[in-house]
Protein backbone atom coordinates (compact mmCIF):
# COMPACT_ATOMS: atom_id res chain seq x y z
CA UNK A 1 0.00 0.00 0.00
CA UNK A 2 1.29 3.46 -0.88
CA UNK A 3 0.73 6.84 0.69
CA UNK A 4 1.26 10.39 -0.53
CA UNK A 5 4.05 12.49 0.99
CA UNK A 6 5.33 15.98 0.21
CA UNK A 7 9.02 15.72 -0.67
CA UNK A 8 11.87 17.91 0.56
CA UNK A 9 15.04 17.21 -1.49
CA UNK A 10 18.27 17.77 0.42
CA UNK A 11 21.98 17.46 -0.16
CA UNK A 12 22.09 15.09 2.80
CA UNK A 13 20.78 11.72 3.97
CA UNK A 14 18.28 11.54 6.82
CA UNK A 15 18.25 8.41 9.02
CA UNK A 16 15.52 7.21 11.38
CA UNK A 17 16.09 8.73 14.82
CA UNK A 18 18.25 11.60 13.56
CA UNK A 19 17.29 15.11 14.66
CA UNK A 20 17.35 17.36 11.59
CA UNK A 21 17.02 21.16 11.91
CA UNK A 22 16.02 23.02 8.75
CA UNK A 23 15.91 26.66 7.68
CA UNK A 24 13.15 26.97 5.12
CA UNK A 25 13.43 30.06 2.94
CA UNK A 26 12.67 29.06 -0.64
CA UNK A 27 9.09 29.90 -1.62
CA UNK A 28 8.08 26.40 -2.74
CA UNK A 29 9.10 24.92 0.61
CA UNK A 30 7.33 27.71 2.47
CA UNK A 31 4.27 26.50 0.57
CA UNK A 32 5.03 22.97 1.75
CA UNK A 33 5.23 24.08 5.39
CA UNK A 34 2.04 26.11 5.20
CA UNK A 35 0.15 23.20 3.66
CA UNK A 36 1.52 20.79 6.27
CA UNK A 37 0.50 23.02 9.17
CA UNK A 38 -3.02 23.26 7.77
CA UNK A 39 -3.31 19.45 7.64
CA UNK A 40 -3.94 16.99 10.44
CA UNK A 41 -1.12 15.83 12.69
CA UNK A 42 1.35 14.24 12.56
CA UNK A 43 2.97 16.86 10.32
CA UNK A 44 5.49 14.91 8.29
CA UNK A 45 7.16 15.00 4.91
CA UNK A 46 9.75 12.97 3.05
CA UNK A 47 13.44 13.87 2.92
CA UNK A 48 15.22 12.50 -0.14
CA UNK A 49 18.90 12.90 -0.97
CA UNK A 50 19.78 14.66 -4.22
CA UNK A 51 22.02 12.47 -6.36
CA UNK A 52 22.55 15.10 -9.06
CA UNK A 53 21.78 18.82 -9.02
CA UNK A 54 21.20 21.37 -6.28
CA UNK A 55 18.88 21.92 -3.33
CA UNK A 56 17.61 25.30 -4.45
CA UNK A 57 17.09 27.29 -7.61
CA UNK A 58 14.10 27.71 -9.88
CA UNK A 59 13.72 24.98 -12.46
CA UNK A 60 16.88 23.22 -11.32
CA UNK A 61 17.28 19.75 -12.80
CA UNK A 62 17.75 17.18 -10.05
CA UNK A 63 17.98 13.42 -9.78
CA UNK A 64 16.69 12.09 -6.50
CA UNK A 65 17.50 8.89 -4.67
CA UNK A 66 14.72 6.31 -4.74
CA UNK A 67 14.83 5.70 -0.97
CA UNK A 68 14.29 8.43 1.62
CA UNK A 69 13.14 8.90 5.21
CA UNK A 70 10.10 10.59 6.68
CA UNK A 71 10.71 13.70 8.80
CA UNK A 72 8.22 14.53 11.54
CA UNK A 73 8.01 18.13 12.72
CA UNK A 74 8.82 18.48 16.43
CA UNK A 75 9.07 22.25 16.53
CA UNK A 76 8.49 25.11 14.10
CA UNK A 77 8.84 28.89 14.17
CA UNK A 78 7.70 31.23 11.43
CA UNK A 79 9.55 34.53 11.01
CA UNK A 80 8.05 37.84 9.94
CA UNK A 81 9.65 37.54 6.51
CA UNK A 82 8.00 34.16 5.91
CA UNK A 83 10.99 31.94 6.68
CA UNK A 84 10.60 28.91 8.92
CA UNK A 85 12.95 27.37 11.45
CA UNK A 86 11.97 23.73 11.75
CA UNK A 87 13.17 20.88 13.95
CA UNK A 88 12.34 17.40 12.68
CA UNK A 89 13.07 13.81 13.63
CA UNK A 90 13.70 11.04 11.14
CA UNK A 91 10.97 8.42 11.21
CA UNK A 92 10.40 5.68 8.64
CA UNK A 93 12.26 4.78 5.46
CA UNK A 94 10.31 4.73 2.24
CA UNK A 95 10.68 3.88 -1.43
CA UNK A 96 9.44 6.36 -4.03
CA UNK A 97 7.00 4.77 -6.46
CA UNK A 98 5.88 7.84 -8.42
CA UNK A 99 6.55 11.58 -8.29
CA UNK A 100 3.91 14.27 -8.80
CA UNK A 101 5.30 17.68 -9.82
CA UNK A 102 1.98 19.43 -10.37
CA UNK A 103 2.40 21.71 -7.33
CA UNK A 104 5.13 24.20 -6.48
CA UNK A 105 6.85 21.44 -4.47
CA UNK A 106 7.13 17.73 -5.19
CA UNK A 107 4.78 15.08 -3.89
CA UNK A 108 5.35 11.35 -4.17
CA UNK A 109 3.48 8.10 -3.76
CA UNK A 110 5.72 6.08 -1.47
CA UNK A 111 5.85 2.63 0.07
CA UNK A 112 6.98 2.59 3.69
CA UNK A 113 9.78 0.08 4.26
CA UNK A 114 9.78 -2.42 7.14
CA UNK A 115 12.52 -2.56 9.76
CA UNK A 116 13.89 -6.05 10.41
CA UNK A 117 16.93 -7.37 12.26
CA UNK A 118 17.93 -9.75 9.47
CA UNK A 119 19.93 -12.98 9.85
CA UNK A 120 23.02 -12.72 12.03
CA UNK A 121 22.30 -9.18 13.29
CA UNK A 122 23.14 -10.02 16.92
CA UNK A 123 26.48 -11.60 15.93
CA UNK A 124 27.69 -8.61 13.91
CA UNK A 125 26.44 -6.01 16.43
CA UNK A 126 29.29 -6.70 18.88
CA UNK A 127 32.16 -6.29 16.39
CA UNK A 128 30.58 -3.11 14.99
CA UNK A 129 30.22 -1.69 18.51
CA UNK A 130 33.90 -2.34 19.22
CA UNK A 131 35.00 -0.77 15.93
CA UNK A 132 32.76 2.21 16.55
CA UNK A 133 34.28 2.79 20.01
CA UNK A 134 37.74 2.59 18.41
CA UNK A 135 36.63 5.09 15.78
CA UNK A 136 35.44 7.49 18.50
CA UNK A 137 38.74 7.07 20.37
CA UNK A 138 40.67 7.90 17.19
CA UNK A 139 38.58 11.03 16.67
CA UNK A 140 39.22 12.11 20.26
CA UNK A 141 42.95 11.68 19.64
CA UNK A 142 42.56 13.98 16.63
CA UNK A 143 40.99 16.67 18.80
CA UNK A 144 37.32 16.07 18.00
CA UNK A 145 34.69 16.56 20.67
CA UNK A 146 32.93 13.20 20.74
CA UNK A 147 29.67 12.71 22.61
CA UNK A 148 29.67 10.23 25.48
CA UNK A 149 28.75 6.85 24.03
CA UNK A 150 29.05 4.54 27.03
CA UNK A 151 25.55 3.12 26.59
CA UNK A 152 25.18 2.24 22.92
CA UNK A 153 21.91 0.56 21.94
CA UNK A 154 21.92 -3.23 22.04
CA UNK A 155 19.02 -3.41 19.60
CA UNK A 156 20.59 -4.07 16.17
CA UNK A 157 18.25 -1.71 14.30
CA UNK A 158 18.84 1.20 16.67
CA UNK A 159 22.59 0.53 16.73
CA UNK A 160 22.79 0.39 12.93
CA UNK A 161 21.13 3.80 12.56
CA UNK A 162 23.13 5.42 15.36
CA UNK A 163 26.39 4.35 13.70
CA UNK A 164 25.14 5.33 10.23
CA UNK A 165 24.21 8.81 11.39
CA UNK A 166 27.37 9.35 13.47
CA UNK A 167 30.27 8.24 11.27
CA UNK A 168 31.56 10.88 8.86
CA UNK A 169 30.96 9.37 5.42
CA UNK A 170 30.42 10.48 1.85
CA UNK A 171 26.80 10.77 0.78
CA UNK A 172 26.87 7.66 -1.47
CA UNK A 173 28.03 5.56 1.49
CA UNK A 174 25.31 7.08 3.68
CA UNK A 175 22.70 6.34 1.03
CA UNK A 176 23.85 2.72 0.79
CA UNK A 177 23.35 2.39 4.54
CA UNK A 178 19.89 3.91 4.37
CA UNK A 179 18.89 1.53 1.57
CA UNK A 180 20.17 -1.62 3.31
CA UNK A 181 17.32 -4.11 3.49
CA UNK A 182 17.78 -4.93 7.18
CA UNK A 183 19.92 -4.16 10.21
CA UNK A 184 22.25 -7.12 9.64
CA UNK A 185 23.09 -5.93 6.13
CA UNK A 186 23.57 -2.37 7.37
CA UNK A 187 25.83 -3.48 10.22
CA UNK A 188 27.98 -5.56 7.87
CA UNK A 189 28.42 -2.54 5.62
CA UNK A 190 29.29 -0.44 8.66
CA UNK A 191 31.85 -3.01 9.78
CA UNK A 192 33.71 -2.57 6.50
CA UNK A 193 33.36 1.22 6.53
CA UNK A 194 34.56 1.50 10.13
CA UNK A 195 37.59 -0.67 9.39
CA UNK A 196 38.41 1.62 6.46
CA UNK A 197 37.93 4.81 8.47
CA UNK A 198 39.98 3.54 11.40
CA UNK A 199 42.84 2.61 9.09
CA UNK A 200 42.73 6.08 7.54
CA UNK A 201 42.72 7.78 10.93
CA UNK A 202 45.69 5.67 12.02
CA UNK A 203 47.60 6.30 8.79
CA UNK A 204 47.05 10.09 8.77
CA UNK A 205 47.44 11.30 12.35
CA UNK A 206 47.16 14.97 11.38
CA UNK A 207 43.78 14.75 9.65
CA UNK A 208 41.74 17.72 10.96
CA UNK A 209 38.70 16.86 13.03
CA UNK A 210 35.59 18.80 12.09
CA UNK A 211 31.94 17.95 12.74
CA UNK A 212 31.92 14.61 14.53
CA UNK A 213 29.10 13.09 16.54
CA UNK A 214 27.21 16.29 17.30
CA UNK A 215 24.74 14.66 19.67
CA UNK A 216 21.78 14.92 17.31
CA UNK A 217 20.99 11.21 17.12
CA UNK A 218 18.22 9.65 19.19
CA UNK A 219 17.86 5.87 19.49
CA UNK A 220 14.07 6.29 19.73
Amino acid sequence: MTERLPIFPLGAVLFPGLVLPLQVFEERYRDLMRDLLESEEPHRFGVVSIELGHEVGPGAARRLSSVGCTAEIRGIQQHDDGRYDVVTTGGTRFHIEQIDDSLSYLNADVTLLPEEDGPGADKIAGPVTRLFHRYCDRLTEHGAEVAALDDLPTDPIQLSYLVAASVVLDRPDQQRLLEAEDAATRLRLEYGLLRRENLLLEAFPTVPAAEFLGGTVSPN
